[in-house]
């Protein structure tokens, strides 16, 4: 396992980072607790959670994937020994968050309350990595980075407020380090700008989704984050598990994430198949598995820090934490890039 470093804190973090969305929901507490430690034992520091999880998201089992980590960490005593990350909702019209019923915003109060709520959710007194979840403003489609614009229009909290906000977690020793998720160029420079000015805390990193089928990240975030120093950590690597070629030929292998919840419209779209069919050949003809091609190809990328990973099985934990271990020849990457460069981005 490598370990690299994470924006300018000062801390070295796993290049793989287990991710946690399906514990509470698709994976039980003893479950999760299992994933915990065959990933600790095997190299990783990185842990990402957030107050919206489990996935999908809906009122009754919000927050149940920090509880399943907080009963680890208790039953472990091992705090010290994980660089933890969670999220704080940005805007939306979801309710169950706030105990006064209000819509998410990342304001002050909310802020405020939701880490006090995730603080005791984990059994810990202090977040290694608060990020905000994706942006308190109106964008034109999750993750912030699409491949064609669409102006948006509607309410939005001020970055000052949300930055001031973290600022005052950090000061009080509740957040150690801030970070960004599902954020455009722009509002990652806004950020920076923000904390330049304030001298407020500086964004660490951004959580965005990287894959084969979307290295929209390339266009101009990946300058950000090395000019910046800002870490991408890159979620969905296996493209919510079309990347593996399960869902080929439109496959639903049963107890799938698509199979149970039909939440993958981003990875269903044209070209999306022929694109994935391309990639599944090379993994094929260079004796590769393909999860884990998928995994090398973004450990390859300079401005990739930590690749989240997220798995319902130990088989499935095994294969893709063994990526860490795989370089990808020149000739594969070469044949990524002509895919790419023929197939594009189909699932931004």
């Amino acid at each position: 396992m490598q370990y690299r470093p994470l924006g300018r804190t000062g801390l070295e973090v796993s290049s793989i980072c287990l991710g946690t969305m399906t514990f509470g929901q698709q994976n039980t507490e003893a479950e999760g607790h299992a994933q915990l430690d065959y990933a600790l034992d095997h190299g990783i520091n990185f842990i990402d959670t957030a107050e919206l999880y489990s996935i999908p998201p809906k009122p009754e089992t919000q927050g149940s994937t920090e509880r399943v980590i907080g009963t680890w960490f208790k039953a472990r005593g091992n705090r010290d020994k994980v660089i933890l990350a969670t999220k704080v909702c940005g805007l939306s019209e979801m309710t169950w968050f706030r105990d006064d019923g209000s819509p998410a915003r990342p304001t002050r109060g909310q802020i405020r309350e939701a880490v006090d709520k995730s603080l005791k959710r984990l059994q810990t007194d202090y977040i290694d990595l608060y990020q905000l979840h994706w942006p308190g403003r109106p964008v034109p489609q999750f993750g912030s980075n699409p491949t064609r614009w669409k102006t948006v229009a509607g309410e939005e909290t001020p970055i000052a407020e949300t930055l001031d906000a973290f600022g005052e977690l950090v000061k009080e020793g509740k957040v150690r380090h801030v970070g960004l998720s599902n954020e455009s160029a722009w509002g990652t420079m806004k950020f920076l700008a923000e904390a330049e000015r304030t001298g407020g805390p500086r964004a660490a990193s951004v959580q965005n989704a990287y894959n084969l089928l979307n290295r929209t990240y390339d266009t101009a975030m990946a300058e950000v984050s090395l000019r910046e120093e800002v870490s991408l950590l890159a979620y969905s690597p296996l493209g919510q598990g079309y990347l593996t070629g399960k869902y080929q030929n439109g496959a639903l292998p049963p107890g799938a994430r698509t199979t149970l919840f039909q939440r993958a419209s981003r990875y269903q779209v044209p070209g999306a198949e022929a694109a994935i069919e391309d990639y599944l050949a090379i993994a094929r003809e260079a004796g590769l598995d393909p999860s884990q091609m998928a995994i090398a190809f973004c450990l390859s990328r300079d401005f990739v820090t930590s690749v989240i990973i997220g798995a319902t099985s130990m088989e499935q934990l095994v294969t893709d934490i063994a990526a860490a271990d795989i370089t990808l020849s020149p000739e594969v990457l070469e044949r990524i890039d002509a895919v790419h460069q023929l197939r594009g981005n189909p699932c931004p």
